[in-house]
């Protein structure tokens, strides 16, 4: 398959990302941007649960060699990452960032120029990490971006937890979704990061993404232009409730769907406030996974677990 132009081109030329624009600023004047609906000002604030005001935050921005094959390609994912999260799970590997806040203002300008930095760098995409409480800074930076000739397709690399309203505003700007489907139980998600209704936001997130941009495709080097590709970390003790996951995915989604089953449960940040998360996931924890992807019917898979497992 030949590449083809990203989304935002169009919509940039037609005006439509400027409506949007406006229309994600208004949200965040009384901020129900994500499921937490802290309604807060953040014209001038910064104290809902994501910690940012008008400006996003990013903590670092590179090539990024690590993340799945087809967003890899041979010159790597363009990735951006933003300070701060609206979720928050207590195991966060980059706790620093999610929790602590590490990281440096940024106007929208100087986003747009960080975007145009990673292509000049040769990257196969811009890679937006934890983008969900940002979506306004995002859509803002490309209105400066894309004059200046940005022209590669948009990763929303998201943990998940997004209000499909504020998806709606993402149709014809994101080319590949890349959520996590964390936690099936919502007693599980209570404990971990405080969003009893993260399955149900998840769930209809995903049926939503896959509406806007289909199943993952790549181009005749085998790097993705356009799609959905889901991931799970596999969590000790079945926490992350992974067979009915892969069974709404076969039934809801789509038994092409590209899904990346991982390995590199750790326990960091606060995870030792829960016994069941205070050890690495095992080999055979992960093998049980795998094999259980297998039996609902998805086949799709990225390459196997690489990190280190207990045995």
């Amino acid at each position: 398959m030949q590449s083809e132009q990203p989304a935002y081109i169009a919509s940039y030329r037609s005006g439509a990302l400027r409506r949007k624009i406006e229309k994600a600023q208004r949200m965040i004047n009384d901020c129900v941007l994500c499921p937490r609906r802290c309604r807060v000002d953040r014209s001038t604030q910064r104290s809902g649960v994501c910690r940012t005001g008008r400006l996003a935050a990013v903590s670092s921005y590179a090539p990024h060699f690590g993340e799945e094959d087809p967003l890899v390609g041979r010159n790597g994912s363009g990735t951006i990452f933003f300070t701060n999260c609206n979720l928050k799970c207590i195991f966060c590997q980059n706790y620093d960032i999610s929790h602590e806040g590490h990281g440096r203002l940024v106007t929208d300008e100087a986003l747009a120029q960080i975007m145009l930095e990673l292509q000049a760098m040769g990257c196969h995409n811009i890679n937006l990490v934890s983008p969900s409480h940002v979506v306004p800074q995002i859509l803002g930076a490309l209105e400066h971006a894309v004059p200046e000739g940005l022209s590669l397709p948009l990763v929303y690399n998201t943990g998940g937890y997004d209000r499909v309203t504020t998806l709606a505003l993402l149709e014809d700007i994101v080319d590949i979704y890349m959520p996590d489907f964390k936690f099936w139980d919502p007693d599980v998600a209570a404990k971990i990061c405080g969003a009893f209704d993260y399955p149900q936001v998840a769930r209809r997130a995903l049926i939503e993404m896959h509406r806007q941009v289909g199943e993952l495709r790549t181009d005749s080097n085998q790097v993705a232009v356009r799609g959905l590709l889901i991931r799970h970390l596999v969590l000790p003790g079945g926490l992350a409730g992974t067979r009915p996951i892969m069974r709404f995915i076969a039934e809801k989604i789509s038994l092409n769907s590209y899904v990346n089953i991982m390995s590199q449960y750790r326990p960091c940040g606060q995870a030792g406030q829960m016994d069941e998360l205070a050890l690495p996931l095992s080999a055979s924890e992960f093998r049980h996974a795998v094999k259980i992807a297998a039996e609902e019917g998805i086949q799709r898979t990225d390459r196997p677990g690489h990190f280190l497992l207990r045995p």
